[in-house]
């Protein structure tokens, strides 16, 4: 049912109340795929190289699209790029770009599909330089005092320094707003609204979690 005429609506940076009766961040409540992700994924932290990797080629072609457009596809990308395995992905040739070009499962850019083996390569020399994607992700996490307040901001001065460096490193598509996404999405900061119902949760586990 609509919004009756002259109803306030939420603020998208404010909680709004969910099917189930809790409050949530405005942009989940649309789907149940989207509610699903934002309960169980979205702001916890990630200390994998596979998930971090994932998500920065999954944020790279969400870039002038929705995240709903890309989760509905998550699954055919996974597929269709070996897991995300760095070594595998790195190994992909221009014939695999053809191939992945009619593949109706995903998001079929060239720029975009050339940059995850472009930057699946430029994950392996950063592998041989450190300890782990992981640890190189997670040395730009932020202080929380310095952020802006919850779903106010799309870069941060954090998102911006990483950006850089990746781009220092040769990796491509991936801007300050992009990494800014990342860094929501794997959990580098809380930024669930005040009075959602997840944002509590999300700090619990941020409080638990081994920093790499």
């Amino acid at each position: 049912m609509g919004e009756q005429q002259g109803q306030p609506r939420p603020a998208p940076h404010a909680a709004t109340v969910a099917s189930d009766g809790l409050p949530r961040c405005l942009w989940s409540v649309g789907t149940p795929d989207l509610l699903n992700y934002h309960d169980t994924e979205w702001g916890f932290p990630v200390g994998t190289d596979r998930a971090l990797f994932e998500k920065l080629c999954l944020e790279s072609f969400q870039s002038g699209l929705s995240w709903r457009t890309v989760l509905a596809k998550r699954e055919s990308f996974r597929s269709a790029f070996h897991g995300f395995e760095i070594a595998r992905v790195a190994r992909l040739t221009e014939d695999d770009v053809a191939r992945l070009l009619q593949d109706p499962g995903i998001i079929r850019h060239r720029g975009k599909i050339a940059a995850v083996i472009n930057n699946a390569r430029r994950a392996e020399e950063l592998l041989e330089q450190q300890e782990s994607l992981a640890a190189f992700a997670w040395s730009f996490e932020p202080e929380p005092e310095g952020l802006a307040a919850p779903q106010t901001a799309s870069t941060s001065a954090a998102s911006v320094t990483m950006s850089k460096e990746l781009k220092r490193r040769g990796w491509q598509f991936l801007g300050p707003t992009t990494v800014f996404a990342f860094m929501q999405a794997m959990g580098l900061i809380n930024d669930h609204v005040h009075g959602c119902t997840v944002r509590s949760t999300v700090e619990k586990a941020r409080a638990g979690f081994s920093r790499p």
